[in-house]
Formats: structure tokens, C-alpha cells, sequence
């Protein structure tokens, strides 16, 4: 595969990656410079055009917001001006070069948890190496999936590579965790082949963290095109109440998964005796029984931070999707239902207040779960907008044996919900992210997931106040075969507003509108019949 994009290697830059005790808030000398392209117009079947709501009537309908989600998300966390940090990431080599520089300068703990770690992520694990000879009371946590970081053992993959270091260091202070999903039992775990067995589920979840209070939370995994040629989104923060909350997250999912030991020469997966339930293969019913009540504990319990933090203006509140962990018809997980709500919220105020609330959702695989679906065609917006790969963009694009017709699976789903945009009459456009082509010189792939929620109008003036991110691609196994984490951000604060306002345009350069003439006038989104039949039948996996 061509690299268009050479990694550096390690480059400090505190001004441009980690705020600093004496930077402002939001620190904008990275973010581009961006013509707005979202087009708040109305569509033929809108009869008056929206009233331009105030300042004050927008920061007392986000303050209303913040009163519904806390009734059934008690764990939330203040910032404001004055005390917390937020930065926004844009690019792949930022994302990488901040990973590395927060490794190196980490005095206690460092915890990462993926999808994977790079098979050939060498400058990950000198770096980690070098901080842990630097300081003898640094701890290093890793938590990833124990399916995908298996798939080549016993030869180049993410538990060969990891193992270098509790060789070196010993497992007390390389703490290595490999999550698999309890689907993963039975005949299953002997007779489907690796790689498949991959579609029973996954660890999907995406933060690093870096001592007491700093953290990445991102959709991007930690392998070489996520550091170079693959879009994502990528928000640092200094926070030591959200730091700690993600490291209980990694410990907790960490105790329903096996510890990486080393046997002689080679790593071995060991259920240790304190994890907080017993092996799912052993007893699977009794897993997913503990399971169940433990987590169901720690989503619904007060971990809120300092909310006597006075003029807060942002708050943030983590959802999480832990379906495969609960019992069946028992799942007590927070993304999806926070997600419904959400859009259900900004759908009432449409009709009740008149406030022309628009959004953008975005995920680089396009297979909607259905009940978001049927919210985003509902929601009663004037303007919104779709962001997807192009086929061109998607990371599977041209790749080995069958995973290369995902591309056209996911352009048909594109197809088949323009259709349903048609049939409801929704003001939803869908607009392909493609820059370059991927595997191709200069090219890049998309796999940014989130969505924003804005106050706009025929103006062409918009304000995020709201966003949702993290690593869920919202789909159908996201909400029933996965582990996904994400946050709710609120804030009035006009500089982040800005900041939202910047990372949208600057997904949204890249993009431009398709519609069903597409589909009928051009030759490469004709798919074929195989395909239309394998989406179907495999939907839920995609």
C-alpha cells in the first residue's frame, strides 16, 4: 500500500498540541481556514421561513437540554473558561504527534484503549519504553480487542508487539487486557476462522489517557493510517474528573476480560482470579449475569463532577453502549436511548418554539440502526445534512478477499436511504466525504463518526451547541454486537461554539451532494445483484 502521508517523527509543539498553564481555553492555531458549506435554505414544502431566536432564548433552550439528559445521565462534568481545558485535534499527524508527546511526559499512568495497536507501531512502544525507563513509577494500561489484536499470532500482531514490553518491564507495570465477546463461545470459537469470528463482536471503544487529567477521546485506532491519510475526529482533554471516569471504564471492562502473561517466549491469555466474574467459556449465563449488574451500576450512578463549578458554560455528559455485556432484553447501556432523545428534544422544539435546529450526523460506514434512522427522517429540520464515505474514501476500498465489496454494500445503503428521503419528503441531503483515492498517492480514507446540533437559518448563520462524539459508527452492530463510548458535549461558550463551527467545515470541504440521479446516470454506483443480497442478509455485521 502507497503511504501519501510520511509520519515525523516525534516533534514537540506544546502551542499547537497541549494546552498550556498559561494558554487560553481553546486553543485555534491549527484550525483551518474555512468558507462555511452548510446552506440553510428552505426546501419547496416549507411555507414560512423560521424566526432567528435570540442569544438568550438559545442559552435557555440549552440549558432545558441540559435538565432532560441529567434526569437520566447522572454522571456529567463541568467546564468553564477559567479552569478546564478543551482542544480540538484536526489532522492524523496532530493526532499522532500529541499521543507521543503525552507518552513521553507521563509521570504515573498511561492507559490506552483500541480496537488495536498496529502490528508495526515500533515508535508507540520506544516511546513507551523510553517513558517507562524514565520514570520508575510509571504504569502502562492497555485494554483492546482480544479477536482483532489475535488475528496474525503467533506472528506480527498487536500481542507480539505489546508483549516486547512485559518482557522488559513485567506485567506490574505493563497491564494488558484483551476483551472478547462473550458470543465468542462454543462451537463458535473453534470453527469460524479468524478475521470472520471477528463479526461476533468487538472491543470498539477509543480514548488515551495520560495520568491524572489528560485525555483523547476519538473515533481513530492506533495503527499507521490513522496517524497519517485517515480523516477522523480527535478532542483533547485536561480534566482530572473525566480522566479518572475513562480509566474506571478501562478497569472495569478490563476485569471482564483475560490479562496478557508472558510463557517463556510467548504471550498467553489467562483469566485472572480477582476479575470480578467468572470466564464467559466456563460459564457464559453466569458471566452476563454479574456482568449485567455491574455495569448496569456504574452507568446509572452519580460520578458527576465539581457541579459547584460556578458560570459553567460547557458540561459533558459520557454515553456508552455495552449490549453484548448485559443479559437479553435487560440492556441498560446509554448511547442509543441519549441519541433517540436527543433528536426527539430537538424535534419538539421545532414544532413547539419555532427555533430551526438543524443538524449534520456522520459515520464513515453508512449502515443507520433503524430507530436512529426513523429519528433523523422525523426530526423536522429545515436543512440538514449526511456525511458519508465515498466508496473511494471507505478503508476497505480495494482490499483483500471479500471485505472489498463493503464499499458497495455501503454505497447501496446510501441508495436505499435516499429513497426513504424521497418518500418521507425530509429536508436531509447526503454528501459524500472523498479526497483523493484511498490507496492511491495523496489519497485518504474517512472514518469520522459524530453529530452536530445547530441553531441556523437563511442566513447562513449556524451555531453548534451541541455535538456527540466517540467511537460508535452508529450502525446495527454498534448497538448490538460491540463495546462503543462516547460523549455529549453542551456549551454556550462562543469559543467552542467556533471550534465546532471549524471541524464541521472542515469535514465538510471535502464533500459534495449526491442524489437518486446519481445513482441512475452513473456507471459505478450500479451494484450488483450478489451485493444487494449479502447487504441484506448481513446487515447486522456491517
Amino acid at each position: 500500500m502507497i503511504r501519501p502521508v510520511l509520519r515525523t517523527s516525534i516533534r514537540f509543539k506544546p502551542s499547537t498540541i497541549i494546552p498550556t498553564s498559561s494558554s487560553k481555553l481553546f486553543l485555534s492555531s491549527t484550525s483551518p481556514k474555512i468558507q462555511p458549506h452548510l446552506n440553510i435554505s428552505r426546501r419547496s414544502m416549507s411555507t414560512k421561513e423560521p424566526e432567528t431566536i435570540t442569544k438568550k432564548q438559545q442559552e435557555k433552550l440549552i440549558s432545558s437540554i441540559h435538565d432532560k439528559l441529567s434526569t437520566s445521565l447522572p454522571t456529567k462534568f463541568y467546564f468553564n473558561s477559567q479552569s478546564d481545558k478543551i482542544k480540538l485535534l484536526y489532522k492524523p499527524n496532530d493526532f499522532y504527534q500529541s499521543l507521543l508527546q503525552n507518552i513521553i511526559l507521563a509521570k504515573e499512568r498511561v492507559f490506552l484503549t483500541s480496537l488495536y495497536l498496529g502490528k508495526h507501531e515500533d515508535e508507540i512502544i520506544k516511546t513507551l519504553d523510553t517513558a517507562l525507563m524514565k520514570n520508575p513509577n510509571l504504569k502502562v494500561h492497555f485494554l483492546l480487542d482480544g479477536l482483532r489484536s489475535t488475528r496474525e499470532f503467533p506472528h506480527e500482531s498487536s500481542i507480539m508487539l505489546i508483549s516486547t514490553l512485559i518482557s522488559k518491564h513485567g506485567s506490574d507495570r505493563i497491564q494488558f487486557r484483551l476483551y472478547r465477546t462473550p458470543s465468542f463461545h462454543g462451537w463458535k470459537s473453534h470453527l469460524i476462522p479468524k478475521r470472520f469470528n471477528e463479526g461476533l463482536g468487538l472491543q470498539h471503544m477509543k480514548f488515551y489517557g495520560f495520568d491524572n487529567d489528560k485525555i483523547i477521546l476519538t473515533g481513530a485506532n492506533l495503527s499507521d493510517d490513522y496517524f497519517t491519510n485517515r480523516q477522523d475526529r480527535y478532542w483533547y482533554f485536561q480534566n482530572s474528573e473525566l480522566n479518572n471516569y475513562y480509566f474506571q471504564i478501562m478497569e472495569l471492562i478490563g476485569s471482564l476480560s483475560y490479562k496478557v502473561e508472558m510463557n517463556t517466549n510467548l504471550p498467553s491469555l489467562i483469566w485472572p482470579g480477582n476479575n470480578v466474574t467468572t470466564d464467559p467459556l466456563k460459564n457464559r449465563s453466569k458471566f452476563l449475569q454479574d456482568s449485567s449488574i455491574i455495569l448496569n451500576k456504574f452507568l446509572h450512578e452519580k460520578r458527576t463532577g465539581d457541579d459547584t463549578v460556578k458560570n459553567w458554560d460547557t458540561v459533558i455528559f459520557p454515553i456508552s453502549q455495552f449490549t453484548p455485556l448485559f443479559k437479553h432484553s435487560v440492556d441498560k447501556s446509554t448511547e442509543l436511548p441519549t441519541i433517540l432523545s436527543l433528536f426527539e428534544m430537538m424535534k419538539n422544539f421545532n414544532t413547539t418554539h419555532k427555533t430551526n435546529i438543524n443538524w449534520t450526523f456522520t459515520a464513515g460506514y453508512f449502515n443507520m440502526f433503524p430507530a436512529i434512522r426513523k429519528a433523523i427522517l422525523d426530526s423536522n429540520c429545515t436543512d440538514a445534512n449526511v456525511i458519508t464515505a465515498s466508496s473511494k474514501a471507505n478503508g476497505f476500498y480495494q482490499s483483500k478477499g471479500v471485505s472489498k465489496h463493503l464499499p458497495e454494500a455501503y454505497m447501496h445503503l446510501s441508495y436505499k436511504f435516499l429513497k426513504q428521503v424521497a418518500k418521507s419528503h425530509s429536508n436531509v441531503s447526503i454528501k459524500e466525504w472523498e479526497n483523493g483515492v484511498y490507496n492511491k498517492p495523496n489519497g485518504w480514507s474517512y472514518h469520522a463518526k459524530g453529530i452536530w446540533f445547530y441553531f441556523g437559518n437563511t442566513q447562513e448563520k449556524y451555531t453548534p451547541f451541541l455535538t456527540i462524539l466517540g467511537s460508535s459508527n452508529y450502525t446495527k452492530r454498534s448497538y448490538s454486537l460491540d463495546l462503543e463510548s462516547n460523549i455529549v458535549i453542551l456549551t454556550i461558550n462562543q469559543e467552542l461554539q467556533k471550534e465546532l463551527n471549524n471541524e464541521l467545515n472542515h469535514l465538510l470541504q471535502h464533500t459534495s451532494k449526491i442524489t437518486l440521479e446519481d445513482f441512475k446516470e452513473d456507471p459505478e454506483r450500479n451494484v450488483k445483484p450478489g451485493i444487494k443480497i449479502a447487504t441484506k442478509l448481513l446487515g447486522r455485521r456491517l
